[in-house]
């Protein structure tokens, strides 16, 4: 089917490390009967025609209609249940959590992405203003849970914009997590992303806004054997393997989803020793996946895709960290959202996939 060629080529498009991390963001194209969309925990740079999972939209279209419960493990446990309930068995697997989301949206390509550039306006204090002012055709959604709580808010928030424009939104800004393009056609959705990006780009260059973090000089060898070996002693398996960066600016609470995923909320910066490494992890419930030492950055991780995620998306939230000057700073989300992501069963499976 052509179509599946179609976003397959936009997956591999924007599954670059300029538009995503690790297993983040989705993708997918539908026709009236079937939604196609990226599996859970994949990358988007590794999908092909064939390893899309296809869904029956009258069965998923049954979500928007059930009582879910307002406790979130119930609620969440009835809908990875109804997910699954729509997923045809000629394609086995675990669709995205943003599944219903795209489902949602009437276009037939959809690309969700967080670029460290965009999710600089999305997640600063001013960036639903800067929205307004840059791109003033776009839906801005106010951060909420990820998964049913944030489809069934976009898709009023859909409903709403079409009352008021005559028309869907075809570019979405989603509060502390990413951007949604919707087209019909993939030039559409090429046409859109480029209009985002080059205007971004040119307000941080007017800013003054460098396009990557500063590092420093990478830690010597010896720094390195040094920091393994208290690391060790204080958090066993959890740091079975350590990379290191020179320093750069880290990131002081949780930024967005994949940033607590892979990095988790927190990063330890501190005096690097074993007492102070096992409070951390009492105090937070987590052995750190972040390091902040003297002269480094150090991912940490019970294998070394763990820890060079860890280090990456560190790096990243870098990034956001930067670009979020100039729209006020940096907004870290709440206590209760970041908790929400700490416990949710989608993410943990998410993460287990990538790692």
């Amino acid at each position: 089917m052509e179509f599946l060629e179609t976003i397959t080529e936009l997956s591999h498009e924007f599954g670059t490390a300029d538009y995503v991390k690790a297993g983040g963001g989705n993708t997918s194209c539908k026709t009236p009967e079937t939604l196609w969309v990226k599996p859970s925990g994949t990358t988007l740079a590794g999908l092909a025609p064939t390893t899309f999972v296809a869904m029956e939209r009258a069965v998923l279209s049954q979500l928007y209609a059930a009582k879910a419960s307002v406790e979130p493990a119930a609620r969440e446990e009835l809908v990875k249940n109804m997910m699954a309930a729509a997923v045809r068995p000629e394609t086995p697997g675990r669709a995205s959590v943003e599944a219903p989301l795209h489902d949602s949206i009437s276009a037939r390509y959809v690309v969700h992405t967080h670029p460290a550039s965009v999710n600089g306006l999305t997640c600063s204090v001013g960036g639903r203003a800067a929205t307004m002012r840059l791109f003033p055709d776009a839906l801005w959604v106010p951060y909420v849970d990820p998964g049913y709580t944030l489809c069934m808010v976009v898709r009023k928030a859909i409903q709403a914009y079409k009352a008021s424009h005559g028309v869907e939104p075809t570019l979405m800004f989603l509060e502390s997590h990413g951007i949604f393009v919707a087209g019909n056609t993939a030039a559409e959705i090429r046409m859109t992303y480029a209009r985002v990006m080059d205007a971004l780009k040119k307000t941080y260059v007017a800013l003054g806004i460098a396009p990557k973090p500063c590092l420093g000089a990478s830690p010597s060898a010896a720094q390195l054997a040094g920091w393994r070996q208290v690391l060790s002693a204080a958090l066993g398996e959890e740091a079975a393997s350590v990379v290191a960066s020179g320093r750069f600016e880290v990131g002081c609470g949780p930024i967005s989803p994949d940033h607590i995923v892979y990095a988790k909320s927190y990063a330890f910066d501190g005096v690097l020793t074993v007492d102070n490494l096992r409070d951390f992890a009492a105090a937070r419930g987590y052995a750190p996946r972040v390091i902040v030492t003297e002269n480094a950055v150090l991912g940490v991780g019970a294998n070394e895709k763990t820890a060079r995620l860890a280090l990456e998306l560190a790096l990243d939230g870098a990034g956001v960290k930067q670009f979020a000057r100039a729209f006020g700073g940096l907004q870290y989300l709440s206590d209760v959202a970041r908790g929400f992501i700490e416990n949710w069963e989608v993410e943990s499976y998410r993460a287990k996939q990538a790692g």
